[in-house]
């Protein structure tokens, strides 16, 4: 490393987030590039058999194999650590591919984890129907309501599981709270920032001991690639590692550098889509064929409060429920032109979906009704276009009811 390339890296250690997100993470190689690379390779030559058995055996740092070690895939995770603030990622598969590492690493037969009710309904399956066949307990209790966390803790828990701004309804969780928590029963404290994103929210500044993302939504921003990762301090995330390296819930270096490109514009898109969901959100408000809207950012929200103390912005997803039935909602959904009729968030593009019949439709009927997942629910992750011309589009789903 140069003198000059040195401080660089000093610099950037405190630099702010902007800057992180465009610099963090990547030094040109000897071919001087100025945008990070894609390694598209699936192994690495070694200069000698004593090289190749100390990379194996991890006496030497250095490129092994595609499954766990990428440059492009390396730069992603240090870019993303960086801007959370935590010590070391790990990059996976999906969203979901770092749920299942995470518990699948630091969990084991026996132990008991507590998460949070109003979470992603595949988060919820992965739990009850498959965690739980190798031996895992798992209990759901309200995000908000603190006594219900205490209550829910066993003697073996050893996990507490949460998303805050919640999937669909925009709960908002206490995080300094529910750290105080974990750590007076010697539990682990993970948070889907999936909704926020380090550009809206640092639950690691409050708390957690880990960050799950789903880097197909905000991340990406474009709707182009699918991928997660973990964030977090070291002695977690080396086990993680160790996950990968054996099962293999990878991602791929070419999708790595998608998300690369996401991030270096990652909070003025978070910006924007606060500035329109809230816009949307208090005129929705105001329609009479609206019963509810659910958005941390309005004044009606039981979680405002909290949001602002915790978040630097309220995020682009809302949902809320229309006057009638299943019907009505599929009704106004189908009567939409420039909404696309999506389960994926975090797109340039505002989506729209009914939770109840395909998000959270694998949960049972009871489940949906203790999460408020209401068959005259409506989410919209709300994009970047013009406010004007989402108002005029949501004019013609009010229509239809």
């Amino acid at each position: 490393m140069t003198d000059k390339e040195a401080l660089r890296q000093r610099i950037l250690a405190d630099a702010q987030m902007d800057t992180l997100a465009i610099r963090a993470g990547h030094s040109p190689s000897e071919e001087g590039e100025h945008s990070e690379p894609i390694f598209m390779t699936s192994s690495y030559v070694f200069e000698s058999a004593a090289q190749a058995a100390a990379r194996f055996s991890g006496d030497e740092e250095g490129n092994v194999y595609s499954r766990y070690t990428n440059p492009t895939v390396r730069i992603f995770e240090q870019r993303i650590a960086a801007m959370e603030g935590g010590e070391a990622a790990v990059a996976t598969s999906s969203g979901m591919a770092a749920i299942l590492s995470t518990c699948m690493s630091l969990l084991k037969a026996g132990d008991h984890v507590v998460c949070s009710r109003n979470v992603f309904g595949t988060t919820t399956n992965l739990f009850l129907k498959y965690l739980c066949k190798f031996g895992l307990e798992v209990t759901f209790v309200d995000l908000t309501d603190m006594a219900n966390w205490e209550q829910a803790i066993q003697p073996n828990t050893r996990l507490l599981f949460c998303e805050t701004p919640s999937n669909p309804i925009c709960e908002v969780a206490d995080l300094s709270a529910l750290s105080a928590l974990a750590k007076k029963n010697d539990c682990i404290f993970v948070v889907d920032n999936c909704f926020c994103t380090p550009a809206l929210q640092k639950p690691l500044e409050f708390g957690a001991d880990l960050i799950i993302h789903s880097a197909t939504k905000y991340l990406d921003g474009q709707g182009r690639c699918v991928g997660g990762c973990v964030v977090g301090a070291n002695h977690y995330i080396d086990q993680i590692v160790g996950f990968l390296r054996t099962c293999g819930p990878t991602m791929s270096p070419f999708n790595a550098w998608v998300f690369l490109k996401g991030l270096e514009t990652l909070r003025l898109r978070m910006d924007a889509h606060s500035s329109n969901t809230m816009a949307l959100a208090e005129w929705l408000e105001q329609q009479p064929a609206i019963e509810k809207v659910y958005y941390c950012g309005l004044d009606s929200h039981p979680g405002k409060a909290l949001a602002s103390k915790q978040q630097r912005g309220y995020g682009g997803v809302m949902s809320f429920q229309v006057r009638g039935d299943r019907a009505a909602a599929w009704r106004f959904i189908d009567a939409t032109c420039l909404c696309s009729l999506t389960a994926n968030l975090g797109d340039v593009k505002t989506t729209i979906i009914h939770p109840a019949t395909t998000t959270h439709s694998r949960l049972t009927q009871q489940q949906r009704i203790e999460a408020s997942i209401t068959d005259n629910l409506i989410r919209v992750a709300v994009g970047l276009e013009d406010i004007n011309d989402l108002k005029a589009d949501m004019q013609r789903g009010l229509g239809a009811i």
